[in-house]
């Protein structure tokens, strides 16, 4: 729907939207990765007694699924409200 501006209501509504995703996506991440590896995972990635190959591992995933999450749920919220989630310029 290029051409169309994003009402501030359907901003704020994308915003909240991508938040919540994030959110979604974050906790079963991690519930997967503690099934999956059998461990926590990292909670801080860059302590240096954490090995690389988790950190880097962890890293990926967990910037891929949010990222991922993030942009399906704020097109299907856009598909639903019938707006543009681009920003007025």
């Amino acid at each position: 729907m290029a051409g169309k501006r994003a009402s501030s209501g359907n901003r704020v509504l994308m915003g909240v939207v991508g938040f919540v995703a994030a959110f979604g996506a974050r906790k079963v991440l991690h519930f997967v990765w503690k099934k999956v590896t059998g461990k926590e995972p990292p909670d801080h990635p860059e302590d240096p007694q954490v090995a690389l190959s988790e950190a880097l591992a962890w890293g990926l995933v967990l910037a891929a699924g949010v990222s991922i999450s993030r942009m399906l749920a704020t097109r299907f919220a856009t598909k639903r409200v019938g707006g543009s989630a681009e920003p007025a310029e």
